[in-house]
């Protein structure tokens, strides 16, 4: 088995934020009202070198804020790395944390201040457009993703952005709706994440387009003041999605703090911030005092980053032809050592995976999806849908340098000993003909989404359904009434409808997701037992469209009626079988579980619960797993059947064990009690598994 590459790691040490706020008090006093309210205003769409720009103001060089989560939008010579809801189904802290840190690295070296993202909103609706740029279904799984991420980005002193807040769990009419859900929910759920963005030190939060209780997200007091500013003591600054502010006196009152990309909208020439936020403070509406905050928000996250000493020049233009500096360095062999560790093997009978090339002599590689043509690949913000899937659509993605496809992959790693026949299109004559003549039949499928400013085939950014793209279920349906050995692959942004998973000549299905530029490599890393496949799925697919507890809504006024019960809560609660449940992947070994142990520190005010588990590798090959920690609540809380609270990646080679362990904080043993976390008294039962379905361990214990 191959190891796991390590990122480079140059990293700057972030100041406190009381750090950052004195050296920020001393530039900002120095500062005119003209001035800073000129570091909360954007320069205009395109009226810089990046999609977001803040212009130089006296001793203040000025920011570029630049996309996107997975790596730099609009350049080249940068990575383009495995989506969010990859890095999420890795289950892997480390190598999350190094994603941040390699994207980091570019987006410094490109000379940007801040990286726009990461991504948090929850999948709550399977069809949700921009699912694939955070990290699935479960806020603790989300919160963790997205404090490694941000401890990453940062490392390498350049600001994160935790976007966006909130409710912005769908593209369709995202600049219309109004969100609205229970505080409990708010709390236990969407807000989890940014919770854990606040504890990681995150530099700024960007309000997101919809509105929440019938006020713009932009300018709700509540969800800037109130909950983040107020219940998370947020430091850093607010900015607004691009063009989603609406106002200059709420705006600023309620908490926004920039204002993006400066215009009202793109090439409007004005802006509600600049000349205007300045009228209102002369005409009192808005407090010098307030638009003081603001700036010195923005300048103490410049200040706690260490930005003033030996940042780089922004050395590209997102809208110009521009010099384009090569910032890879080897981050390619980490995107693919972290793209394989993503990929789950959801179905392995008679063990047909990994290949054995002894006894293997022909393989067929079948559809459009196996294949790639980087220009087409390379198409405006990946706007388009042809050849294999590496990223979904919108600002969320970066320029692929190169992309591997997997036939390439496939064929880089068979060498000269396996015969591959190829039929790298979606015609079924051809393909059962290739089918028919071979040992072992790959077929490969996709199902794609993005951002509402696109549209690609009829889908404005959410999914109009869960079916494959390009007649995808007929391809596989027509590969295996031929082949008896077929082995589906999957590239898609998230949950699809998958009744062929049962056939009986399907012997293999490989949920490869989103794996970015060495896309072919990763996955013939996995096929040929190169790495041991340990991806867990960080959402759940349903046997049938109709058990998800939520779907895409074109009303104005959408209530979160599930509450707390997203993803596979919904499915514990209602006894509902998925196909395949949150948390699971297959492996090419086999593990045991030892009994549980647990420590129980009741002392109150200061909870915690100390848990170990031993793990046997019994099989013949080396690999990782996953244990997941699950908690059931006394039932005083009334929460979901149980939730994730724990989970790591153990590396063991076969025939060994290793103890892990996990700890329970007064957070992860709390829920929402009207105004404030509250600890349950009464009966806990902590489950430890392979998955949120296949506990192998439990024990009970008392607060």
């Amino acid at each position: 088995m191959k190891e796991t590459p390590v990122v480079a790691d140059h990293s700057i040490q972030p100041l406190s934020w009381t750090e950052a706020y004195e050296k920020a008090h001393a530039l900002v006093d120095t500062l005119s009202l003209e001035d800073k309210v000129g570091l909360t205003t954007g320069v205009g769409w395109q009226k810089g070198p990046c999609v977001g720009n803040i212009a130089k103001i006296k001793q203040f060089p000025g920011l570029c804020l630049q996309d996107a989560p997975l790596g730099v939008r609009f350049t080249q010579g940068v990575s383009s790395g495995i989506a969010g809801i990859n890095a999420a189904a890795s289950f892997d802290k480390l190598a999350i944390r190094q994603r941040g840190v390699y994207m980091g690295k570019e987006f410094r070296a490109k000379g940007i201040h801040a990286q726009l993202g990461p991504s948090m909103n929850m999948l709550r609706v399977p069809e949700g457009g921009r699912n694939w740029e955070a990290f699935g279904e479960d806020p603790y799984l989300v919160g963790v993703a997205a404090y490694e991420t941000i401890q990453g980005i940062q490392s390498q002193g350049v600001m994160a952005v935790a976007k966006h807040l909130i409710g912005n769990e769908q593209e369709t009419n995202r600049e219309l709706h109004s969100v609205s859900m229970d505080d409990r929910t708010m709390h236990e759920v969407y807000m989890w994440p940014f919770a854990r963005s606040v504890e990681a030190g995150v530099a700024s939060v960007m309000c997101s387009y919809n509105k929440y209780d019938t006020v713009y997200t932009c300018e709700n007091e509540y969800v800037m003041n109130t909950l983040l500013k107020e219940e998370l003591d947020f430091k850093g600054f607010i900015q607004s999605d691009w063009s989603a502010t609406h106002s200059t006196v709420d705006s600023a009152n309620h908490g926004l703090d920039m204002t993006m990309p400066g215009d009202i909208t793109f090439f409007s020439g004005d802006s509600y911030f600049g000349a205007n936020l300045t009228r209102a403070v002369e005409e009192g509406e808005v407090t010098e005092e307030r638009v003081t905050d603001m700036a010195t928000r923005i300048v103490a996250a410049w200040y706690k980053l260490g930005q003033d000493e030996n940042f780089p020049d922004t050395n590209f233009d997102s809208f110009k032809p521009s010099p384009q500096i090569n910032v890879q360095e080897n981050h390619k062999e980490w995107i693919r050592s972290h793209g394989a560790a993503s990929i789950v093997l959801l179905k392995n009978e008679d063990n047909i995976l990994p290949l054995r090339q002894s006894s293997l002599h022909k393989i067929a590689v079948v559809g459009s999806d196996a294949h790639a043509n980087l220009k087409e690949s390379n198409c405006e913000d990946h706007g388009c849908h042809k050849g294999t899937l590496a990223q979904g659509w919108g600002s969320g993605t970066a320029q692929f340098p190169y992309l591997i496809s997997p036939v390439d992959g496939i064929k880089a790693r068979a060498g000269n000993n396996i015969d591959i026949l190829e039929h790298l299109e979606d015609s079924l004559e051809g393909a059962i003909e290739a089918a028919s003549k071979v040992d072992i039949a790959f077929v490969f499928v996709n199902a794609n989404s993005g951002e509402a400013y696109i549209n690609v085939e009829g889908h404005q950014g959410d999914r109009n359904h869960l079916r494959l793209w390009n007649n995808g279920d007929a391809l596989i349906e027509a590969v295996a009434t031929v082949n008896a050995n077929t082995v589906v692959v999957v590239h898609s942004v998230g949950p699809v409808q998958m009744e062929w998973a049962d056939h009986p000549h399907i012997k293999a299905i490989v949920w490869a997701g989103l794996l970015g530029q060495e896309s072919g490599n990763s996955l013939a890393d996995i096929l040929f037992g190169d790495i041991n496949p340990s991806g867990r799925l960080p959402y759940t697919i349903a046997k049938n469209i109709k058990d998800y507890p939520a779907t895409t809504s074109k009303d104005m006024n959408i209530y979160y009626e599930e509450g707390l019960y997203v993803g596979y809560r919904w499915f514990d609660q209602h006894k509902i079988e998925p196909l395949y449940e949150f948390g699971y992947g297959l492996s090419y070994t086999y593990f045991v579980y030892s009994p549980m142990e647990v420590s129980v520190y009741n002392h109150p005010g200061e909870e915690e619960v100390h848990l170990s588990i031993q793990i046997q590798n019994i099989g013949l090959f080396d690999g990782s797993e996953i244990p997941q920690l699950y908690l059931s609540f006394p039932e005083i809380a009334k929460e979901p059947p149980k939730l994730l609270r724990g989970f790591e990646k153990v590396f063991l080679k076969r025939h060994t064990e290793q103890t892990v362990q996990f700890k329970l904080t007064k957070q992860d043993l709390s829920y929402w009690n009207s105004h404030s976390w509250e600890i349950a008294r009464g009966k806990y039962v902590a489950l430890i598994g392979s998955s949120s379905r296949n506990i192998k361990a439990e024990h009970m214990f008392v607060l």
